[in-house]
């Protein structure tokens, strides 16, 4: 598994949930990252919060072939979990390029390096330009914790 040195990540603790978070991705309010792997192309993946909510990975997949057009927000697959099933939305303007094969062969990935071995597909084109950086993530999971809590306004 690709596990990221403690000196590469932000520590993210609060109620019963912690996580370390890559800086070099761009975060989604639906708990995705994306990771610019070269000029234009991103590698898609769940963020450790909605793999928690997720649980382990039961069965996935996609609606959409590879090099097909994509658009933000479109509904191009779905995932099931042990505790929820979700759809999978593309967070890209673009072609979608491919889903990370080793998911077949080991779904545990998905849980256990969700921002290394177990990313969900790749896209090229333009990124949701809601996406934030790492400090606006931190601010999101604050804002998702209190929601769960009941906390939140």
């Amino acid at each position: 598994m690709t596990q990221l040195p403690d000196r590469c990540s932000i520590s993210y603790k609060r109620s019963r949930f912690s996580t370390r978070l890559p800086p070099d991705r761009r975060y989604t309010a639906a708990h995705f990252w994306l990771q610019e792997i070269s000029a234009g192309v991103w590698r898609v993946g769940f963020t450790k919060f909605a793999t928690r909510m997720l649980g382990d990975l039961v069965e996935h997949g996609f609606e959409i072939k590879a090099d097909s057009s994509v658009e933000l927000g479109e509904t191009i697959g779905w995932v099931e979990g042990f505790k929820a099933t979700t759809d999978l939305y593309c967070v890209a303007n673009g072609v979608f390029r491919g889903s990370n094969v080793e998911l077949e062969r080991d779904p545990a990935l998905l849980d256990g390096d969700p921002y290394g071995n177990g990313w969900l597909y790749t896209v090229e084109g333009q990124p949701d330009p809601g996406a934030v950086d790492v400090s606006g993530y931190v601010a999101l999971l604050d804002l998702a914790i209190d929601k769960i809590q009941g906390k939140a306004p």
